[in-house]
């Protein structure tokens, strides 16, 4: 599948913000705000705000990959039927809620504003488990046919929100910026990602694509082969669902998104918990490198998927 730069950082940012969102509320839940000093209080609020941002810059640019942009709004009719569309509604849904918590705390309703942080963690999810599913069911696809592939998108983004939630409350100067806990929870997610991904990986190296006789009915009558082209030139199809990456190259990619996502994060995290001072630097760095082995993950995952429909080309 052509791994078009729009859907890839729309995966990679909205799932870290809607991870981020999570971590938010199960900060304010796990901390209590009422009890929190000022400098908590600035970091709490500076999580909200990045996650915003990064969920919004991440449904924006999932629009531009729609053929008629201007059309986009009619995705949300057809909730009963299409993750797109429960997707979409998810996502408004969450903004509501977001937008709701900060009404409660403004007005003084601690119970509205309780309410809505626990529905917005159960947005952010369900929002990512839309987004994962929107693959996950295309029995065309059968990389994506796979029941690792909403785990991983699950696990991905608790691990970069959970990173870069860290990573704020380093440089908002809130101590300790890494507690026990956080430790244990953010060395969990780096490890189950890496797990999650081998085992996925595994899986679809071991695919086999039905052969053209299977695809055409024609099974038994000897080799089929192609008499000639469909199309003369390329068209929506070849470009969408002919994209091929070596395997020697989706090998070092693999590693790659390997160091990026959970090794070089994991030592960030020894670094923190060991040296002094050291997490306001690392802790960032650990946030970055999560995103960009999440990029390269994402990369992967539409660049290693074949459609059914190239047996015919």
């Amino acid at each position: 599948m052509n791994p078009a730069l729009s859907v890839i950082v729309f995966t990679t940012l909205s799932g870290a913000g809607y991870g981020l969102w999570f971590w938010w509320v199960l900060d304010a839940f796990n901390v209590g705000l009422a009890r929190s000093g000022p400098d908590h209080w600035f970091a709490w609020l500076l999580v909200a705000a990045a996650g915003c941002v990064l969920v919004t810059i991440g449904l924006v640019s999932s629009v531009f990959h729609l053929g008629k942009p201007a059309r986009a709004w009619r995705a949300f009719s057809q909730w009963r039927t299409s993750w797109l569309s429960r997707e979409g509604a998810a996502s408004l849904l969450a903004y509501a809620a977001f937008a709701a918590c900060f009404a409660g705390l403004y007005f003084g309703r601690p119970m509205l504003a309780m309410g809505a942080a626990v529905a917005l963690a159960l947005l952010a999810l369900g929002t990512v488990c839309c987004t994962a599913m929107i693959y996950a069911c295309l029995k065309t696809v059968p990389a994506w046919r796979q029941p690792l592939v909403l785990p991983a998108y699950i696990v991905l983004a608790l691990q970069t929100g959970g990173f870069a939630h860290a990573a704020l409350f380093a440089i908002a100067g809130v101590q300790p910026a890494l507690s026990a806990q956080s430790l244990a929870i953010l060395a969990t997610t780096s490890l189950s990602c890496a797990w999650i991904k081998e085992g996925y990986w595994h899986a679809i190296d071991r695919i086999e694509m039905p052969s053209r006789a299977s695809a055409t009915a024609l099974e038994g009558f000897g080799a089929v082969t192609p008499f000639e082209r469909p199309h003369t030139e390329a068209n929506y199809l070849t470009r969408e669902m002919g994209f091929v990456v070596a395997r020697k190259h989706a090998n070092k990619l693999r590693m790659l998104s390997l160091l990026l996502f959970a090794i070089l994060p994991l030592l960030a995290l020894l670094a923190a918990a060991l040296l002094h001072g050291v997490a306001v630097f690392a802790l960032p760095l650990a946030a970055l490198s999560t995103l960009a082995g999440a990029f390269v993950e994402r990369w992967l995952f539409f660049a290693e998927a074949k459609h059914l429909v190239t047996l015919y080309y």
